[in-house]
C-alpha cells in the first residue's frame, strides 16, 4: 500500500489473494484456520469470480503473528484452495469502498459536497441534517477523505475490506493478462486449474 500504512506503523502486511471452490463453508474454513493459528487479519473480502465454480478471497495478513510462507503452507492444507497470489502493492490495483453518513446542517452542506467532489466520491442519500457519501479508491486515499469528514462529525461509517489484481502487463497483447514478475504465486501439487 503507497504512502502511509493503515493498518498502523508497526504492522507488517501482506496481500494475498486465495482461489478458491465456490462451496458452501470455505470461508469459515479459511477463517477457523487463521483463528486456530493465532493469525491476525487486517482485512478480509469475498466474492465469485468471473466463473462460477471459484471465489476469490482477499487477505490482508499481519507478518508479526507468523511467517507468510507458513500462512500459505496452512491454506493449501485445505482442499478447497486452488492457488495462492502474494500481492504486491507496487504491482498490483488495489482499492477498498467506503460509506459514510456525515452530519450536514445547512451551513455545511456545500462543504461537505465539495469535499465529496474532490475525492470524485459519491453521495447516496440526502437527509434533513446528514449525508450519506461513498467512495472507492486505495487505503491512503479512504483514510484522507475519513480525516476531511471528521470535522463534520461522523453519524456511522463501513469500510469494506482490501480488494486487489495484479496490474496487468502493458508489454503483452492484450489478451494476455499476467501478474508483475515479483509477484510471487503458490499453486499446489494437482490443485491448480
Amino acid at each position: 500500500m503507497s504512502g502511509s500504512n493503515p493498518y498502523g506503523q508497526d504492522s507488517q502486511h501482506h496481500v494475498l489473494s486465495v482461489l478458491v471452490q465456490n462451496r458452501p463453508g470455505v470461508l469459515a474454513r479459511v477463517s477457523a484456520l487463521f483463528a486456530r493459528r493465532g493469525y491476525n487479519i487486517f482485512s478480509l473480502a469475498v466474492a465469485p469470480t468471473e466463473h462460477p465454480d471459484y471465489s476469490r478471497i482477499t487477505i490482508v495478513v499481519d507478518l508479526a503473528s507468523a511467517p507468510l510462507e507458513q500462512m500459505t503452507k496452512q491454506l493449501f492444507k485445505l482442499i478447497d484452495v486452488v492457488r495462492i497470489s502474494e500481492l504486491d502493492p507496487r504491482f498490483s490495483v488495489e482499492r477498498e469502498l467506503i460509506m459514510v453518513t456525515v452530519k450536514a446542517t445547512a451551513e455545511q452542506r456545500s462543504q461537505i459536497v465539495e469535499l465529496t467532489n474532490i475525492f470524485e466520491a459519491r453521495i447516496l442519500s440526502v437527509g434533513v441534517e446528514a449525508l450519506t457519501v461513498s467512495l472507492d479508491g486505495s487505503p491512503s486515499a479512504i483514510d484522507d477523505f475519513m480525516k476531511a469528514l471528521h470535522q463534520y462529525g461522523i453519524v456511522e461509517s463501513q469500510r469494506t475490506g482490501l480488494v486487489a489484481l495484479p496490474k496487468l502487463d502493458r508489454a503483452a497483447s492484450s489478451s494476455a493478462q499476467s501478474a508483475a514478475p515479483s509477484s510471487a504465486t503458490h499453486s499446489s501439487q494437482g490443485k491448480a486449474r
